[in-house]
């Protein structure tokens, strides 16, 4: 037995992902995982929250579900925005509890899905303090999951190198914040775009390879989700660049160097000019051809090209629940539980503005 556990720890060290040592170290949490996939709401939760007339309704129909008492102490009358930051805090404390039962190499896996919480929360309070937002408005919009240590810091007017310098060196923001050093003293929205942008392909290369390293069916799943990642972050980044000051030489920069895209893909993307462009370079991939041409403009129930990202975001997330053994099915749950909280704050709003005729406009189920 002495020998086995030796080969056990060796195969565990040599091969992050191994399904040999899995169970021993991670079984608990993935069951755990598995668990919370089954609280998701569900079709009939759902049809029960559309037939609300008010948001005191949607309250009690979420107490029926695993929401529970959540609400319970919320102030009257019940906004949106209060129901969404009740939902977010839950997701918070479920993650927190993963994260603080976790072992190495999960524990990594899991701070690198935070990583993207935290470049949100840097570039909202960059963006805000450049609009002069008060501090704490702007600390109350960051996500629970996005916080550390030093972040009030961010609200001070300095120049991106001195926020590295002085803020940013002992985050784990610090290694994808310094390639975003300028010598610029004013920040302008294209340049905080260009912050949040890089900062993101930075991020997801990086996890990218983490996942390679690991192996397995982490690898295998995971790599499959950031592909699509990547490849939606360039769409998005040259439609959004058409008519403004960022320019076909600037785009890029900001491409991840993985997805399904690369190179051909990415190549024509760089140089795109007009929506023709954006179809022309995704010819190179049915999913994303298929994307494209189902997508509109919102109106007549159809559904934007955002809408289709995240229904095929749910997808993938979905699928990777079919296997074992690995670590994606947290990164999967987390991302339809905020899917999930984006229907619940689409559905909460349209009751509010009473417009109850819009709500599947915009609704994803997911199970």
């Amino acid at each position: 037995m002495a020998g086995y556990g030796y080969l056990a720890g060796l195969i565990s060290s040599l091969v992050p992902g191994s399904s040999m040592t899995f169970n021993i170290r991670d079984g608990y949490l993935e069951a755990l995982a598995r668990g919370f996939k089954g609280s998701l709401l569900t079709q009939n939760d759902y049809h029960n929250l559309m037939q609300c007339e008010k948001l005191d309704d949607m309250k009690l129909h979420l107490a029926s579900t695993d929401y529970a008492d959540f609400l319970q102490d919320a102030p009257y009358p019940l906004e949106t925005s209060v129901i969404i930051e009740k939902c977010t805090e839950r997701m918070a404390m479920e993650f927190k509890h993963v994260r603080n039962t976790s072992v190495e190499p999960l524990t990594t896996f899991l701070d690198y899905m935070q990583y993207s919480y935290m470049i949100d929360n840097t570039i909202l309070l960059i963006s805000g303090t450049m609009h002069n937002r008060p501090c704490d408005e702007l600390l109350e919009k960051c996500h629970p999951l996005g916080m550390f240590e030093g972040m009030a810091s961010l609200t001070v007017n300095t120049t991106v190198e001195d926020r590295y310098q002085w803020l940013m060196v002992d985050t784990p923001l610090a290694p994808y914040f310094k390639k975003c050093i300028s010598e610029e003293k004013d920040l302008s929205e294209l340049h905080i775009e260009i912050i949040r942008n890089t900062l993101y392909k930075t991020y997801l290369e990086d996890f990218y390879r983490h996942c390679k390293y690991m192996g397995n069916s982490t690898e295998e799943v995971m790599c499959e989700i950031l592909k699509f990642e990547a490849d939606r972050r360039a769409v998005t980044i040259t439609i959004n660049s058409f008519n403004t000051e960022l320019t076909p030489d600037d785009r890029p920069a900001l491409f991840c160097n993985f997805g399904n895209l690369v190179p051909h893909g990415l190549q024509l993307l760089a140089k795109a000019t007009d929506d023709s462009n954006v179809r022309a370079a995704l010819e190179f991939d049915n999913t994303w051809r298929k994307i494209y041409d189902n997508s509109g403009d919102g109106r007549d129930g159809s559904k934007t090209l955002e809408d289709l990202f995240f229904e095929e975001e749910v997808k993938l997330c979905k699928m990777a629940f079919e296997q074992q053994f690995h670590y994606g099915i947290f990164y999967a749950y987390f991302k339809l539980k905020e899917q999930e909280i984006r229907n619940i704050e689409w559905i909460a709003e349209c009751i509010a503005q009473g417009k109850k005729d819009q709500i599947q406009r915009k609704f994803i189920p997911i199970f």
